[in-house]
This record gives C-alpha cells, structure tokens and sequence, in this order.
C-alpha cells in the first residue's frame, strides 16, 4: 500500500523527522486559506498522487502570493498529471499540498528499502537530490551510498559516519544533524513495516539543518493489520479498480501493457510464465496469481478482469497442482467460460495432482477456443501464436 507525501509526513512527524509545515486541500480556496495560515511569503503548490516525477510533470509549483496559491491549486486541481511513473494516461489530481517555503541551500537524496540479496533494510543517499535516482544508478552509480542495517543492531553510530563520508559532509554540527535524521528515519521504516521511504529532496537549509522536502511511503500490505492507523489513510481513488477487485475475490492481480492474459498459481510460476512468453516473442498483459484456493467464481472472475483489457488476444493458463488441484482448475474453467464471454483463445497447461483427470474434463467438454497444452513452454508458445492469429 502507498500513501500521499502530505500521509507520510504526518507519521515523520509522529518520529521527529524535520518536515516544512503544510496543509491538504481540496479547493483553490482551500488552497489559498492554508497559505495564509501558513504564513510567510513563498508557498509550493504540490499535486498528491501515487506517483514520482510530479514536478517534472507539472504537478509542483512555486507561488510567491496567497493569490497566486489559489491560481496554481485552481490549474492543478482536476488535471491529469502524467509522470514517468504514472503510464501515459496518467493520473488525475484531486488533492494539493500547500507547504511554506524552504531556504535551500543543498540538494540529497536519502530513502529506506529492503534489499532482498542481503536480507536486510538499506539506507541508500546520493549529493544528486532533486533527480530520478534510476536516472543516478544508471548513469552515475557510484554517487549512491549504500549502508545495509542489520535489523538485531538496528542503527548505530558507525553506520551514521559511512553516510554523512560519503556524503562529503564535514561539518560536525551537520554531521550529528545528518546522523540523526537518518537514525529517525530508520525507525520510521522498522516500526510501521515500511517497504520503502524515499526522500528526494532532502534538502539542507542556510542554517545546516536537514529537512525532508518531499516523502514517499509505501508498505508491506501484509502487515497493515498491525496499523489500523495507516490502512485508514489509503486512498482507493488511487488504485487500479481491477486491482481492487481482484483483490477481493484472493487474486493478485498487476495490469501490464501486453496481449497475452497470463492465469497461474503461484507468484513465481507467474514471473517465470512471463518470462517464457516474452522468451517466445510474445508481451504478458498482466500478472493473475489465482493462489491455493481457485474455484469456478474465482477463475471466472480472473478471466472477467483479464478480458476487460481490449489488448488481450490470447489467455494462458499455467497451473501447477499442489495445494489446489488441477481438476478443480479445469471445472473451474469450463464453468468460467459459462459465466463469462471468454472470447479469445484460452491456452491451458495443467501439472501435478489430478493433471490428468484434469485432461480428460477438458478434452470430454470439446469447447472450440480451448487449446491444451502439454508443458511451459509448448503453452507459451501456443499463447503467442494464437495471439497472433496462427493458432
């Protein structure tokens, strides 16, 4: 689960991480009521979407009068803001940040992630705030400090100093600033189950102090029945509503941008079967894992949601029976193709327990656009073909 920047810097300041003040609103009048509260002279204007790239877009504005606040939040409110993170349909900004000025004097990049290869949280920091850090890994990776953190110690002292070296920070007042913002933020991570916390920019003040400009969160989905607090922050007009719905019927379902439907069990079977589609020449449309506990309202409800992208040319169902059985699979299939306009070949690969008496049901129903397929990649191949009208 994600949340809004002005979300995550409530709990930031829950942990005494240094944030400019600011306000949500709704309305330009809103917008404009929070600027004079905030006080001062220069006010930002910020688009709240789930989504990087917002000032690059567009989405992030500098008004230097309460007037001014009210026109920028009026030209961002309602519009479709397109970032490289968004897709090129966008998404459409129902909500502004109005935060008060900040004198910047440095620019960093600081963020929290789990780094799955060592098994524990990284914090990762970069001189290069303010840009896309794919952009800095790409072409300038040596410029992003990496400090993994072994969750038994937690943060420690050692692992401040690699930062602010790295980092090139020298003074001792900054340095201790620095090394307690970063300890904060550790603890942000660790204690609501973050799977990330990005800050781009962190910026340093004329002052030395250390403030987080912007604040990106995301979560471990798993793990929100432990904060109530932060489930009720999210924002389902910022959810894919195929997601959602898939969600409620126990299928994790990922919307992507190809022809070929993909239906397993199981996440890694669902990467492996994209990889071998694309290995045949062929695009996934999406990730569908139908888990342990398919029947014919779920499998039909997987081919509903799948089909609901005019992409989709060709279905590919790749089960591994183990948990659920493959015969329940196949009756869940024909009774899908009762419940739904399954109106595109659906190539159908079966494997493990009760695969064969699964063969049997499909081939004794004798439905036309019902392919089978004997392993992987006779499947994956048979799905591009038939995606291509060669079937």
């Amino acid at each position: 689960m994600n949340i809004h920047e002005y979300q995550a810097k409530q709990i930031f300041a829950k942990y005494g991480v240094p944030t400019p003040r600011g306000i949500i609103a709704n309305t330009p009048k809103e917008a404009v009521k929070a600027a004079q509260e905030l006080g001062g002279s220069i006010w930002v204007v910020k688009a709240q979407i789930h989504a990087g790239g917002r000032g690059l877009g567009g989405g992030v504005k500098l008004a230097r009068s309460t007037a001014e606040v009210g026109e920028l939040a009026r030209e961002i409110l309602g519009m479709t803001l397109v970032t490289h993170q968004t897709g090129p349909e966008g998404k459409l900004v129902q909500k502004v940040y109005i935060e008060e000025g900040a004198d910047i004097k440095d620019e960093l990049y600081l963020g929290v992630v789990l780094d799955r290869a060592k098994e524990m949280p990284v914090i990762m920091a970069s001189t290069e705030g303010g840009m896309a850090i794919e952009d800095v890994a790409h072409n300038t990776p040596e410029k992003i400090i990496k400090v993994a953190i072994d969750p038994a110690i937690g943060f420690q002292g050692f692992h401040g100093r690699e930062l602010v070296f790295g980092l090139g920070i020298t003074d001792k007042a900054q340095q201790a600033k620095f090394i307690s913002f970063a300890s904060k933020l550790y603890k942000v991570y660790m204690e609501n189950d973050a799977e990330m916390i990005e800050i781009n920019p962190l910026i340093k003040t004329g002052s030395g102090d250390f403030l987080a400009l912007d604040g990106k969160m995301g979560f471990d989905d798993s793990a929100l029945y432990r904060h109530s607090d932060i489930e009720e922050m999210r924002d389902i007009s910022e959810e894919d509503p195929d997601e959602r719905e898939a969600d409620r019927y126990g299928l994790s379902y990922i919307a992507l941008d190809g022809e070929i439907g993909c239906m397993v069990n199981g996440a890694g079977l669902a990467m492996g079967t994209m990889d071998t589609i694309n290995y045949m020449g062929g695009t996934p449309a999406n990730f569908l894992d139908v888990g342990g506990k398919a029947n014919a309202e779920t499998v039909a409800k997987g081919f509903e949601i799948i089909l609901k992208n005019p992409n989709v040319k060709a279905i590919f169902v790749n089960i591994f029976g183990g948990i659920v059985r493959c015969d329940r699979i196949a009756n869940g299939i024909l009774e899908a193709t009762k419940m739904v306009d399954v109106h595109v070949p659906v190539i159908v690969r079966l494997d493990g327990t009760n695969a064969e008496e699964a063969a049997v049901i499909l081939a004794n129903a004798n439905i036309a656009n019902v392919i089978s397929a004997t392993d992987l990649a006779d499947g994956a191949l048979k799905a591009v073909k038939a995606a291509r009208g060669e079937a």
